[in-house]
């Protein structure tokens, strides 16, 4: 059941999206869905005067050891010809699977016809009523793009041990602002997030994941240091003590593949709306972690898929981490958790 509230939100930003009266829009979900957002989504896009039709399919069974958590890889699709068919007929599609399509095998066909995608984080529809236009936002956002554009090196550093260098050399770069921006583009919401997927072999040196750092995987504020090694781009040591690094190392090896060991993306958070300290209000099935990876000044390491390097993989971690400094070619954008120069809102 929906409230009039969200379907406002929900039609406010499908607006901004460009969503207007008589565009086709196409609301996919799986049967797992949160039957809320598809609600909302339905009636908002209708509210807009929008041609609105459903793609819904089943929500394959989960073959894997464990759960599988907040990917950014929804495999509902499996490669069904139909379904991608009505998805790259153009217009705006509305991403309310529970994994979303970022990281999805039909994503690239999707966008290459033209459409756009919106992608709705798996939250309670709460959580979107504290996420309407933020200023400044966009022109931040697109500064930031232009600045890691410009950037050879990435340099990530913080006082509890972190020493991280990304060689930025054929990485892809993206900056989220929650708003779709044309055909084939895709943002999700919310939004305030740049970011870069880099090529192979491309990360080296240690991440130390300190107390207060997110675990989105399980949904869990870090309370024991926990210390990853990066040797050309592969996760190779999870170091300490404590029931935090021993999750990590019993998670990640239940993949039992080599992609689930390697750097997914990284970049920095934007959205001076979102917080990081909100997981403890809300039940985990309500939570998908998105404010997290977006809260103004927070370093967001992954591991898992990564397309511009050829990986694929259901193993995922994001890893929203507080109080480092990120430099480009030597220049902060974040300094000690907060955003820094042309930056800083």
């Amino acid at each position: 059941m929906t409230e009039w509230q969200w379907i406002q939100g929900f039609a406010e930003q499908f607006r901004r999206c460009g969503v207007h009266e008589g565009e086709p829009v196409t609301i996919l979900s799986e049967t797992r869905s949160r039957a809320s957002l598809v609600e909302t989504s339905l009636l908002a896009a209708q509210s807009l005067g929008a041609r609105v039709c459903q793609v819904v399919m089943p929500t394959p069974a989960n073959p894997g050891p464990v759960a599988i958590r907040s990917t950014g890889a929804s495999v509902a699709l499996r490669g069904h010809e139909a379904a991608i068919a009505a998805l790259s007929a153009g217009g705006m599609v509305v991403d309310c699977t529970v994994e979303g399509l970022l990281h999805s095998v039909e994503l690239p066909r999707i966008l290459g016809s033209g459409s756009r995608v919106l992608m709705i984080s798996n939250e309670h529809p709460e959580n979107f009523e504290r996420f309407g236009p933020v200023p400044g936002l966009e022109d931040r956002v697109a500064k930031g793009k232009e600045l890691i554009d410009a950037a050879r090196t990435m340099r990530v550093t913080s006082a509890h041990g972190t020493d991280l260098t990304v060689d930025l050399s054929g990485a892809m770069r993206a900056g989220s602002t929650g708003l779709t921006d044309g055909p084939g583009s895709i943002a999700h919401w919310p939004g305030g997030l740049v970011i870069a997927f880099p090529a192979r072999d491309t990360v080296n040196g240690t991440a130390v994941l300190a107390p207060g750092d997110i675990n989105l995987t399980f949904k869990r504020y870090v309370e024991r240091p926990v210390t990853l090694r990066f040797e050309n781009d592969v996760l190779v040591a999870i170091e300490g003590d404590g029931v935090d690094a021993e999750m990590f190392r019993s998670y990640i090896a239940a993949w039992n593949e080599p992609e689930a060991y390697a750097v997914s993306h990284v970049g920095w958070g934007m959205n001076p709306a979102a917080r990081w300290d909100y997981l403890e209000l809300y039940d985990k099935g309500d939570v998908n972690g998105t404010e997290a990876r977006a809260f103004a000044g927070n370093f967001l390491i992954s591991t898992g898929a990564n397309e511009v390097a050829g990986r694929y993989t259901a193993g995922h971690f994001d890893l929203p981490m507080r109080g480092c400094t990120v430099t480009l070619d030597g220049t902060p954008v974040v300094s000690e958790g907060v955003l820094a120069g042309e930056l800083a809102p």
